[in-house]
């Protein structure tokens, strides 16, 4: 079985930063991907796909440090599909992104060095020695 996607994509809007009952830090993202084509006529074309994508302990701590609103940013994890009742007694399905693997790419229309690094959930540390 293979559960894994990957995702290139800018940030919609700032973080939200927040911890555990365990005081694990976990944060949640809005990225935006696009997709482009030119239609039979010739025009050009383009979808928007908005992901919520949650990150927990180290990578976490990272996003909400150094990510704001219209980051770019790469993305590897897992789909997971939660279901939950609201304040008035409804059932809500949500569909996320686990991320696994973040790497930081720099922010629209900045210089391509601007800011890079990387972050993993479990096996790699995050180096700390960030370009900027």
């Amino acid at each position: 079985m293979l559960n894994k996607v990957q995702l290139i994509g800018h940030l919609g809007r700032d973080p939200e930063q927040r911890q555990t009952k365990d005081g694990n830090a976990v944060t949640t993202l809005s990225l935006a991907t696009s997709e482009r084509w030119k239609d039979q006529t010739g025009q050009r074309q383009e979808r928007t796909e908005r992901h919520r994508i949650v990150l927990f302990n180290r990578s976490a701590e990272v996003a909400g440090q150094y990510l704001t609103k219209g980051s770019r940013v790469y993305l590897e994890g897992r789909l997971q599909t939660r279901q939950w009742q609201d304040q008035a007694g409804q059932e809500r399905t949500t569909t996320e992104i686990i991320a696994e693997r973040m790497t930081m790419l720099g922010n629209k229309g900045a210089a391509n060095s601007a800011t890079s690094g990387s972050a993993t959930s479990d096996s790699t540390p995050f180096d700390d020695e960030l370009p900027f």
